[in-house]
Formats: C-alpha cells, structure tokens, sequence
C-alpha cells in the first residue's frame, strides 16, 4: 500500500516538474526581446549604431557559453543550474534597469557588454536544466518534450512583450523590470519541482504521456492564438488591457491541473489493484503450494529421464552466451540515435554537424532581424 501512493506520488512530481518547465520556458526567450529597450540604451549612452549593435552582438556571445552548462548538466545537480541562471539573469538584467531607468550613471561601454553577456548566458542555464531533465523523465517521448518546450520558448518573447505593454505601457525600465525578477522567481519555483524522476516502464505508462502531452499542445496554440488576437484588435485601454493580462496568466497557469489529474487517477488505479489482490486472497494458499511442487516434481523427473543425446539443457547451457563477435561488442559500445551520448560520442556522428551547420546559419540569420 506504501509503494502505491509514493507511485502516485512520483507520477505526480513528474509531471509537475514538467509544468514548471513550461513556465521556465515561457519566460526565458529575454534574449529576444533587445529591440524592446535597445533605444533606450542607445540615447542614455549616446551610442551609435554600430556601437549598438556590438553590444546586441555581446549579449548574444553570452550564449554561446552555454557549452559551460551543458558540460555542468552531468555534473551538476538541477537545482544548481537553475539557481546559477537565475541569479546571473537577475545581474544581468538588474544592471541594465538600473542604467535605463537613471538609478546609476550610465556605465562604461565595456562593462555594458559584460553585463549584456551575463545576461544572454542566463537563458543557456535555465534551459539546459528544463530540457536535459524533462528529456531524461520522458524518455519515450522526445520528440513532443522537445517541440512544446521550445515553442513555450518562441512565445516568451510574446508574453514578455504584450504584458509589458498592457501593464506598463511599453516602459523599457519596466520591461527590464519583468526580464530581471519573473524569470528569477520562476526558476525559484522550479527548483523544487524540478527534478529526475524515472521514466515511464509500461506501454500504458508511455500512452498516457502522449495524452498529457496532447493537453500541453493544444494550451500551447490556445495561448498563441490569444496572444495573437490581441496584437490585432490593437485596442489597448486600462480595462482590456488589464483583463488581457489576467486570462493570459490564467492559460500558462492551467497546465497545472494535469499533475492533480494523474495523481487523482493513479490513487484511484491503486486503490482498485489493491481490492483486486485482497479478492484473490480466498483460495488456500498450501493446496495451492502442493499442486506448485508436483508440477515441479513431474518435469525435473521428466528431464532426468531423458538420454543427454535427446535432452538440450545441458549444452544449452554451455553454450549459451559463449558466441559473441567484435562487431557484436562495437556496436554495443557505440549509442544510437536517441541514447544518451558523451561530447566525443556526439562530435564523431554526422545528426551533429547537421545540427550545429543549421543552427550556425538558421538562428543566426534570425538573430540579426530581432535585435534590429
């Protein structure tokens, strides 16, 4: 009875451990809001152009050492990666709100640039810590684990931005506001929820995850359509404006009900597995042990009857296990697709390079318009 409730209690965690990694997603696309505030960085520090756009350049340098949270992902626990991404976001990003809303003197360019990496480098954290441990707590399901997350990161940049501009009438301080404390008191939150959990080991298990999964689909392009529309109307009033920030903190909350909904449901699978043993406890268990051991009897006298010429048990046995060739052994010791793999493991197979020449030219390209 104990090990039912801490299965319910584990499937539960899980998931809402998954939840919380939405959320970690959903407000960690800040590197792609510089447009948003960018001019007033640029009056503040009388800045050209081409200064300006240097410092977006920094800021974007900062995730390219995302290679250092990927390195610390297996070494690391991700309570620890997500605290450091909170913490040097909150740097980052307070530095810069300080300077635009005046608070301080603007400060020299370099360190400006230092703070923008720290900045950029924040998000690699945040979601290195959200995918590596979501990948590993379903690891059936990469492939709808990856896609939501990511498309959570593509919004972020929408709820960043209309909330802003609902509340706070698009303000760059207060914008800068929002990038410095949200993403830092969600990480917090994450943290406690956010942990390994082992992976689904049933068929129906795995089912029953690509149906949760379907939920998160259909909030993620709820919210996007929401978002959408209200960029449309364009009507912006205190009241609308208001109540467009409300619904909308409301639709990132709900997938909250999926981890009440599978622990509700795993306690009611317990508690009928439970009736269903204590129902078969009526037969006799020592008739039940003399019929076991009879049948065991007649086939250990069955075997030893029989002449070694006609029984195979025994070569069976010998030879079991003794035929093993060297491609046999390689091919066990290189991972295929969808296993875990080592930086040398990864470096040395084609799906890599693929990956990094089209993120090397695709993202690129797509960087250079938002910061402009």
């Amino acid at each position: 009875m104990g090990f039912g409730r801490s299965s319910s209690s584990s499937s539960a965690l899980k998931w809402l451990g998954f939840v919380t990694a939405v959320w970690v997603q959903s407000i960690s696309g800040n590197n792609y809001t510089f447009s948003n505030y960018s001019d007033a960085l640029k009056s503040l520090m009388n800045l050209t152009q081409l200064e300006l756009n240097n410092l977006s350049v920094a800021k974007d340098v900062g995730k390219a050492f995302g290679i250092l949270a990927g390195l610390a992902s297996d070494r690391l626990s991700t309570p620890v990666i997500l605290l450091i991404g909170c913490f040097e976001g909150l740097l980052g990003y307070g530095v810069q709100w300080l300077v635009v809303s005046r608070t301080i003197q603007p400060l020299p360019y370099w360190q400006m640039c230092v703070f923008l990496c720290m900045g950029g480098n924040s998000t690699t954290w945040m979601n290195t810590a959200v995918l590596v441990t979501c990948i590993r707590n379903f690891r059936r399901n990469r492939g709808p684990v990856s896609g939501i997350l990511k498309g959570y990161v593509g919004l972020s940049t929408a709820i960043f931005t209309d909330l802003c501009t609902a509340l706070f009438s698009s303000d760059p301080a207060s914008f800068l506001v929002l990038l410095a404390v949200v993403p830092f008191a969600v990480c917090l939150t994450a943290v406690f929820f956010l942990r390994e959990i082992p992976p689904a080991a049933s068929a129906a298990e795995e089912n029953e995850e690509s149906r949760y999964f379907v939920v998160f689909n259909i909030v993620a392009v709820v919210v996007a359509v929401y978002l959408q529309s209200y960029d449309i109307i364009g009507i912006k009033t205190g009241a609308i404006s208001v109540a467009f920030a409300s619904i909308l903190l409301i639709l990132l909350v709900s997938p909250i009900a999926v981890p009440f909904h599978a622990f509700i449901r795993s306690l009611n699978s317990n508690d009928r597995d439970e009736r269903d043993i204590e129902g078969r406890i009526d037969e006799p268990l020592l008739r039940s042990e003399i019929v076991e051991e009879t049948v065991i009897g007649a086939a250990a006298t069955a075997d030893n009857e029989l002449p070694p010429s006609v029984n195979p048990s025994n070569e069976d046995e010998e030879n079991h296990g003794t035929i093993v060739t060297m491609e046999e052994v390689e091919k066990k010791s290189q991972p295929v697709l969808g296993e875990d793999h080592t930086i040398l493991e990864a470096v040395l197979t084609v799906d890599f390079w693929v990956l990094f020449v089209s993120f090397l030219c695709g993202v690129g390209t797509g960087l250079a318009v938002m910061n402009n």
